[in-house]
């Protein structure tokens, strides 16, 4: 039994998923600030090009 004990204490490729899993999730979490945050500046900008177009001046 204590050998059983043993061989999952030194297992570390448990570990080593829970890190790649993570990781994917902090890189999935920044694409969607990133979306986020482009989304938002790309609809300010067709909103000022949008009042330009109906005003007919410039932006």
């Amino acid at each position: 039994m204590s050998n059983l004990i043993a061989r999952f204490v030194k297992d570390e490729s448990g570990a080593t998923a829970i890190e790649y899993g993570l990781i994917a999730a902090l890189i999935a979490l920044a694409i969607m600030v990133g979306a986020s945050q482009l989304g938002g500046a790309l609809n300010a900008k067709f909103v000022a090009i949008a009042g330009a177009v109906n005003t007919g001046t410039a932006p």
